[in-house]
């Protein structure tokens, strides 16, 4: 059953990035300043630890307020402008399924690096919504772009971040 999950994960994937990417409107995801993004997931154990391996889980990266709990902060690491929010869910660029997403967590609306998106439970997969703005976000299925509120009138969606296979197991989150 969990491959046949996975093929149908994949073709709705497919499918929502042919009509995302014939369609006429485009999304800015650049309001939000592109400030550097380093956090190493890796080895292996470091993954195992703070990475995401459940399709729809996520975590929050944000050394300000210590998240995630235990991670070791080094002076090379940054998180981007509010911090970071990494998914396990679909690459908006090549329909993967599965994968590690990672996006900055201020509202592109708000534009503050405090006034970050908190991920909620819906009937199918979280999404990501603001506390100020009321803005919600697929970043599961649909690599950030709003599905409501102001930042969908406007076409806002998240900062996207790289998440790349690290050489020794794991993964480097950067821009």
């Amino acid at each position: 059953m969990p491959g046949l999950q996975k093929k149908l994960v994949a073709i709705c994937a497919a499918i929502i990035t042919v009509v995302a990417l014939s369609s006429c409107d485009t999304v800015n995801d650049e309001r939000i300043p592109s400030l550097p993004v380093n956090i190493n997931l890796s080895p292996t154990a470091m993954w195992d630890a703070y990475g995401v391996t459940a399709f729809g889980s996520s975590r929050r990266f944000v050394p300000q307020l210590h998240e995630p709990s235990g991670f070791a902060w080094l002076d090379r690491s940054a998180a981007g402008y509010g911090g970071v929010l990494l998914v396990c869910g679909i690459n908006p660029f090549t329909s993967e399924a599965a994968v590690p997403v990672a996006f900055d967590l201020s509202c592109p609306v708000e534009r503050q690096p405090d006034v970050r998106v908190r991920m909620q439970p819906t009937e199918t997969f979280p999404e990501a919504v603001c506390p100020e703005c009321g803005s919600v976000y697929d970043v599961i299925e649909r690599g950030g772009v709003a599905t409501a509120g102001p930042a969908l009138s406007d076409r806002y969606g998240l900062r996207r971040y790289e998440v790349i296979p690290a050489n020794t197991g794991g993964y480097l989150i950067i821009n």
